[in-house]
């Protein structure tokens, strides 16, 4: 028996559009937006991360914003906790479940749960963690590769913090993160949703990446950097490890110029925009509805909408008619 969907996910590269297309589907009925992005849930963390603002917020109920501080963790598994949570509070209140953002290790929690996780002693998970943070890159590489090999190339792409977590997790409980993966019971039921992925070309990807990079420049990017570093957080703190934040970084140390840390900053999310890619490509369900994100935003709109309705997921009583309204798909997500 096929359960019926409950969420409408809108997911795909970053710069894609992803947050400019939720915000217009939420003009056609009660819509909720869930943040699917890993970046996000930090606090003050804002314009490098490239969060929605105030007044959106206002408009639409988001969820997933600003969970934690800069200098604790949360994981895949948490927000799966989490979304399924507010999927099922939304859907109480009669509106529709939007997940949106581009971490597709989130999606993949909430459609096909991870494992439940064994019980660690906190006390040396703290200890442990203060000693990873103080590891170079390099080192961390080297005992990843020896505590679970099978799991290496993904955990070293992921940075740091990916790999901290792959080595806590083999050092704690004695068993290779990729087993866990593959053998340990899921932590909650798997919810099933209708996934919209928005498409770009590379080039086109290359292109949003500079115009955003440059406004989030203007914003104020650099003082942002600066007063995470005045209210005590480091380098090794999770969210400080996120492209945008660590090439800033060095820049405030002297390190480097703002045009070199610019340059660092393009070719990190350049790399990470490719990752993604490929991440879409091989590990997203079966059933996604694929959209040309260079198509006007009406027309991206009745595309998702005529997703939703093919594949059976009720929108919510009292749709609205007329335009979509939000930022322009070049402009955001």
């Amino acid at each position: 028996m096929t359960t019926a969907p409950r969420f409408l996910a809108i997911t795909g590269p970053t710069t894609s559009g992803k947050t400019a297309l939720s915000l217009a589907l939420a003009q056609r009925g009660p819509v909720e937006i869930v943040s699917m992005d890993s970046r996000q849930v930090y606090r003050g963390m804002d314009i490098g991360t490239d969060k929605v603002g105030p007044e959106p917020r206002a408009l639409v109920p988001h969820h997933g914003l600003d969970l934690v501080r800069p200098d604790e963790r949360y994981s895949a598994g948490q927000f799966a906790r989490d979304a399924r949570r507010w999927i099922d509070d939304i859907g109480g209140r009669g509106a529709l479940p939007l997940l949106a953002g581009g971490t597709g290790f989130f999606l993949r929690a909430v459609v096909t749960p991870i494992f439940e996780e064994p019980p660690v002693d906190e006390g040396r998970l703290d200890r442990l963690r203060a000693w990873l943070g103080a590891q170079p890159r390099e080192r961390l590489a080297a005992f990843v590769l020896a505590l679970d090999p099978e799991r290496a190339e993904l955990s070293m792409e992921g940075g740091p913090q990916r790999m901290s977590r792959t080595i806590e997790v083999a050092l704690l409980s004695g068993v290779p993160l990729s087993r866990l993966h593959r053998e340990a019971r899921a932590d909650g039921p798997p919810v099933p949703g209708v996934i919209v992925l928005l498409e770009l070309t590379r080039d086109e990807i290359d292109r949003r990446i500079e115009v955003r990079l440059r406004r989030m420049v203007d914003r104020g990017l650099v003082d942002e950097v600066r007063g995470l570093v005045d209210q005590g957080y480091r380098e090794s703190d999770p969210g400080m490890s996120g492209t945008g934040y660590r090439e800033m970084l060095g820049h405030l140390r002297g390190e480097k110029t703002l045009d070199e840390a610019m340059e660092e900053i393009r070719h990190n999310t350049r790399r990470y925009a490719r990752r993604q890619l490929t991440w879409f490509r091989h590990q997203l369900p079966g059933g996604v509805r694929r959209i040309d994100a260079t198509l006007p935003l009406e027309e991206q709109v009745s595309a998702a909408m005529s997703a939703v309705r093919s594949f059976g997921l009720a929108w919510p009583a009292n749709a609205k008619s007329g335009s979509g309204v939000g930022p322009s798909p070049t402009e955001r997500g």
